[in-house]
């Protein structure tokens, strides 16, 4: 590892003191032109005691604005110190765990993987339109039925179709033929770029996409693309998990990675990260926002600087061996329960190296899923599985109290 490591909880407060003493003060500098403050003391308490051991509450308190994209040209000064909080957190993310070379990235903290999602997109878009001289009607999205709802949710306010490749239904692959038919009925009706959405963990199945059924199909027909890994559930998980995996920035066809803080990380909500290459960002630049320091170069503009300061902790409190070894605890708390459901003849679906596990419906009763809080994946009558997702609070205890209760319902 080059920039992760384990830090004493009372360096990390330092730094995030450094860091809030480089921003400015709206309490005590003369600060006349910022259309921002610091949160309204009249209903919160800045002088709270309890705030000098909170560094993540303090910096909410403080609220530096984190508008436009650190990692490329200039930003607002008035939060340079937050903002090199936000560049050492996604210098982290992007070279000691997705592999990419020092400096040759770019992205922010975004406020959430649905965002994160649309931006990668959104640049791809842009960069057919502005390299290519493409229409939006030659340009289509390929992701599998499994994919994240953020995807349709894009193409629709992009304006570029979405084309969905079924996959298979027990082991959730994506289905090659059909793959292959979609991309040749595409073509045929005049899509000439494509932007890939490869899973990296679905959210309900934790199923990874082989990012190169895509890619050697594409090339295959000599047709241009551009690959986004949605990492947003596997983001944290998948690196640690499978030491083997190449889903990662060495593959020089991945463009750019979306991972979300606020599931596996346990930061607040409303944190996901964007990473690409170099290159690529700039094909978003926001022309017409003048008055901000620096560029604009995201879909959401302003945000809170605290949710930099929040991955930072996180990090840093664990360092990556103490990040593996609470992976490897929830694997095992995984393996424990697959075990138990082989045992009373349940059918599931498991990615062995991710922690969600998806039973069929037809073994569980719906009165079991509501009183267990199981995510059906469609709230009808047509649903097919139920997912658990082991997560730090999700202890074999309660695991054993569903085991118990399928075991008298099974016999």
């Amino acid at each position: 590892m080059k920039y992760w490591k384990k830090m004493s909880h009372q360096k990390i407060q330092e730094r995030i003191e450094l860091a809030l003493n480089e921003n400015v003060d709206f309490s005590n500098d003369t600060s006349l032109g910022y259309p921002a403050s610091k949160l309204d003391d009249k209903v919160f308490y800045s002088d709270a005691p309890f705030l000098k051991d909170a560094p993540t509450l303090k910096t909410y308190v403080a609220n530096p604005n984190h508008i436009g994209c650190h990692t490329y040209g200039s930003s607002e000064k008035a939060f340079k110190g937050t903002q090199e909080i936000e560049r050492e957190v996604l210098r982290i993310l992007a070279v000691d765990v997705f592999k990419m070379k020092s400096e040759q990235f770019d992205g922010y903290i975004s406020p959430g993987g649905t965002e994160a999602n649309i931006q990668a997109m959104w640049i791809f878009r842009n960069y057919f339109n502005h390299h290519f001289d493409a229409q939006n009607n030659e340009i289509a999205i390929l992701a599998s039925q499994d994919t994240h709802y953020s995807i349709p949710k894009g193409s629709n306010l992009l304006n570029i179709d979405l084309l969905q490749v079924p996959v298979h239904f027990e082991n959730r692959k994506i289905d090659e033929s059909a793959l292959e038919e979609i991309v040749k009925n595409a073509t045929d009706k005049g899509k000439k770029y494509f932007i890939v959405i490869s899973n990296m963990a679905t959210t309900m199945f934790g199923s990874v996409d082989d990012p190169d059924i895509y890619t050697d199909l594409l090339e295959k027909h000599n047709l241009q693309y551009k690959l986004h890994i949605d990492g947003a559930y596997g983001g944290f998980v998948y690196p640690f998990s499978n030491k083997k995996s190449t889903i990662n920035f060495l593959n020089p066809k991945i463009s750019s990675i979306t991972i979300d803080a606020h599931k596996m990380l346990q930061s607040p909500y409303g944190t996901g990260i964007f990473i690409c290459k170099k290159g690529l960002i700039e094909n978003v630049l926001t022309k017409e926002a003048e008055y901000v320091e620096g560029m604009d170069l995201t879909l959401c503009g302003s945000r809170s600087g605290a949710n930099a300061i929040a991955v930072y902790m996180i990090l840093l409190t664990y360092g990556p061996y103490g990040w593996y070894e609470k992976i490897s605890v929830l694997l095992m708390r995984t393996r424990w329960f697959c075990r138990q459901l082989d045992a009373l003849n349940i059918i599931y679906y498991r990615e062995e190296n991710m922690n969600i596990v998806t039973m069929r419906a037809d073994h569980i009763p719906h009165d079991l899923a509501l009183k267990y809080d199981l995510v059906p994946e469609q709230h009808n009558n047509n649903n097919n599985w139920y997912k658990v997702v082991i997560m730090d609070h999700v202890e074999i205890d309660n695991l054993m109290q569903l085991i118990n209760e399928l075991k008298d319902i099974n016999g």
